[in-house]
């Protein structure tokens, strides 16, 4: 299986792409002791993971950490990007430190937008919305990318640790790839990274929500963030925990340090060896590592090192389109934006494709299949939050108790609302918008 960021792909089997790509399972455990579970999570909606189980732990004891996520301003918002902007959102009443890139420069290099027109379409389709949708951007960190030069100059910096290879095979980049598309990755990778500078936070867990399409970012991301430490924690063949110095400058000081922190956390029966560059840890399992691994990366500053985690990811299932494909910007009648009209959004909803039987008779005989059906994913994915509800709604349909026709019709009701809901919101969040513009953009 191939995973391209910027194809129009839909993914059904994400059990396989799990296995195929080494994503970790969203299980149970991860979220059904976090504070009121967003429906998203406790839906299995958000299908996988890699490292949120240091998100996990920083929630429940209140350390600090960020979420970065980001928009690619090439065409209108819809339910699909409505999604993480829901996830954030929970997220950001549970502690998180929010950034949010606009990928102007990444519309610019993969999708032949100018910048003014990312700028045009971001504001109006994105910022807006998430103002309507409730998101506190006065407690976020907004910025553009072409703006923010931090996040530029570490992008080149963390190149040096990339090679062309590396890129090939992450991308299938070919020889006529435009150099700004190439370089684009790694100005993501300074986006998920520069939230652990000193300037923007210090060293801590970040997460990433992202669609699994965006699985290769996170992964050049957490490659190059390893390939950036000064110290090295696994374990060994035998069992122990190695802490390993991987340069060849200061090398005395790092072990000096690390055996202090070592002992700082209680771990006493060490075995040091200079010649290896090692520190071995014989009182310690696989469940320390994430703990020494951090307390490590703290100090990793003080020796002009970087000392990033490594940022975790969730990845959500992409919601069907109305059409059975994708929903994308790019098929107006595969998705509901957020600026349609009630009036638009119900013909869409009409026409929608559904799960059920050929006629009524054969409904109401057999029953029909929610779990194939766009209309149904429209209530479990955004329209009904109680979840008994949105059960009963699947079994009466599987029993053939509901129709088709009784679904649309209250889907389209339930979207007016939040549509209406939507507009009104977005016009009252005009003056904010250009308090926005002048401060940040200006």
């Amino acid at each position: 299986m191939k995973i391209d960021p910027w194809s129009s792909t839909t993914y059904q089997d994400y059990a396989r792409l799990r296995d195929e790509f080494g994503i970790q399972e969203f299980s149970e455990d991860l979220w059904k002791d976090l504070p009121h579970p967003q429906r998203l999570l406790r839906r299995g909606v958000v299908f996988g993971h890699r490292g949120f189980e240091m998100i996990h732990e920083a929630i429940l004891q209140k350390k600090p950490w960020a979420i970065l996520t980001g928009l690619m301003p090439s065409g209108r918002m819809h339910l699909g990007h409505k999604m993480v902007i829901d996830e954030v959102m929970y997220y950001q009443s549970l502690g998180a430190d929010i950034y949010i890139a606009v990928a102007d420069i990444e519309a610019y290099a993969t999708r032949g937008f100018t910048l003014e027109e990312t700028k045009e379409l971001a504001v109006n389709e994105y910022i807006a919305n998430y103002i309507a949708l409730g998101l506190d951007l006065k407690s976020c960190h907004l910025y553009f990318q072409s703006k923010n030069q931090d996040v530029k100059d570490l992008a080149f910096l963390l190149g040096k640790k990339v090679n062309w290879s590396q890129m090939v095979a992450t991308y299938g980049f070919e020889g006529s790839t435009n150099m700004a598309h190439i370089f684009s990755p790694l100005v993501q990778t300074g986006d998920i990274l520069h939230v652990q500078l000193e300037q923007f936070g210090g060293i801590r867990p970040t997460l990433v929500p992202v669609g699994v399409d965006q699985d290769p970012h996170i992964r050049l991301s957490r490659d190059i963030a390893q390939a950036h430490r000064l110290y090295n924690v696994t374990m060994t063949k035998d069992n122990k925990i190695g802490v390993f110095v991987k340069v060849d400058k200061n090398v005395k000081e790092l072990l000096d340090t690390a055996e202090k922190i070592l002992k700082k956390l209680q771990f006493s029966d060490l075995k040091r060896i200079t010649d290896y560059k090692a520190i071995y840890i014989n009182t310690a399992g696989e469940a320390d590592i994430s703990r020494i691994d951090e307390a490590l990366a703290h100090t990793e500053p003080t020796f002009q090192g970087y000392g990033f985690l490594q940022p975790s990811s969730t990845y959500h299932r992409f919601i069907t389109g109305l059409t059975g494909d994708k929903m994308s910007s790019s098929k107006p009648e595969s998705a509901i934006f957020l600026t349609d009209s009630p009036q638009e959004a119900k013909k869409k909803i009409m026409n929608a494709k559904t799960g059920g039987a050929a006629t009524l008779e054969e409904q109401k005989k057999s029953g029909g299949k929610p779990d194939e059906c766009m209309i149904y994913e429209l209530f479990l994915y955004h329209l009904v939050e109680d979840d008994n509800e949105l059960k009963g709604i699947f079994e009466s349909c599987k029993k053939g108790g509901l129709m088709c026709g009784q679904c649309k019709k209250r889907a389209a009701e339930q979207m007016e609302k939040l549509l209406i809901d939507l507009a009104e919101k977005r016009k009252a969040a005009a003056g904010q918008i250009q308090e926005f513009l002048k401060e940040r953009y200006s």
